[in-house]
């Protein structure tokens, strides 16, 4: 890739981000992401950093870290400038690590039709939020699920189009662990502040359901290993106990491998005697991606949530909506069921 190649894949990352994944979630985001896209001098101090480190969620994330202004783009981008020694440094050692409690919600139809107890562990974990989805409230269009202990502290609110498979009850995890190439400990504040950092700036809401949910993952920590998802998987899939039905979650994670290594992955996954549940960008897991006969979500920036890698809806990158595809049997691919837009 020539320079002016490179330059210009990182402006269309940030028109993208302003364009698809900001609108509707935080105008502030949206303008700087805008700014960027067409602003020289900023795409220029990106292109010092290797391609998967120029991503917006980790610029504007390190900014806010450090202290930047909440402001329009102009002041924001002074700020930037001026400040870019140390703003690098942070991107170029940190990575996004959005632990979002609410995805629970889209995973929880499938993690309910797994026969139990379940051994769930989570490829890139990091605080573990997502481990524990037999410990939350769920409201899904208003119908309420609660743990069998009472209602929790923290409820998971979920839009559904199509006719998803809403459990009445929560699943049994007897085990649960992670993997992350750089857990977050939720006893450290360094940690915890990254993690609410992490939470875009208009989300008052978000924020508050993540800091509950961070007083539940605390008083029972999971086991979290450092390590890679290809080379340490093994090791920790060899912990799970055999009398419980082991079931492996990717949730916006493997996204971010190089696609060899993804590869060998998705084949090592798929070798396993497991249930693996990915919560991706469509394309992240081509089988899954090719069964959908080329159909693309209507819904901008969604992900798309499969099971053995057969799709099954498409999801809020947060958690927020559930749509629900339904089996075309004469067409032999699913077809989508009633996505509002």
């Amino acid at each position: 890739m020539n320079a002016a190649e490179d330059f210009a894949k990182t402006s269309a990352w940030y028109r993208r981000f302003a364009e698809v994944e900001a609108p509707g979630r935080s105008a502030l985001f949206e303008e700087w992401a805008t700014g960027a896209a067409d602003d020289d001098a900023v795409l220029g101090l990106l292109g010092e950093l290797p391609l998967p480190k120029r991503q917006p969620n980790l610029l504007f994330a390190c900014s806010r870290l450090l202290g930047c202004p909440q402001a329009p783009y102009p002041e924001w981008r002074a700020w930037l400038l001026a400040n870019w020694p140390a703003v690098g440094d942070q991107m170029r050692v940190r990575a996004t690590q959005t632990n979002e409690p609410r995805r629970c919600a889209v995973l929880l139809p499938l993690l309910a039709q797994v026969e139990g107890p379940i051994a769930l562990l989570e490829v890139g974990a990091s605080a573990g939020l997502c481990l524990y989805p037999d410990r939350y409230s769920y409201s899904f269009d208003g119908r309420r699920i609660d743990p069998t202990s009472g209602p929790s502290t923290v409820l998971l609110e979920c839009v559904t189009t199509g006719d998803p498979p809403i459990p009445d009850a929560l699943p049994v995890i007897t085990w649960r662990a992670g993997l992350d190439l750089n857990p977050l400990d939720l006893n450290d504040t360094n940690d915890t502040n990254w993690l609410e950092t992490l939470v875009w700036p208009e989300q008052h809401d978000r924020l508050a359901r993540i800091r509950a949910a961070m007083d539940i993952v605390r008083a029972d920590p999971p086991r979290i290993m450092r390590g890679d998802a290809t080379r340490d998987l093994p090791a920790l899939v060899a912990e799970a106990p055999s009398d419980a039905s082991l079931v492996i979650v990717s949730s916006a994670a493997i996204a971010y491998l190089m696609p060899e290594p993804r590869a060998r992955f998705i084949e090592y996954v798929r070798a396993l005697d497991a249930t693996w549940i990915s919560n991706e960008g469509p394309g992240i897991a081509p089988a899954a991606a090719a069964a959908l006969g080329g159909q693309v979500s209507p819904v901008p920036g969604q992900l798309l949530l499969s099971v053995n890698e057969v799709p099954k809806a498409f999801t809020g990158p947060h958690g927020d909506r559930l749509d629900w595809l339904k089996t075309d049997s004469e067409a032999g691919h699913p077809s989508h069921a009633g996505v509002a837009p």
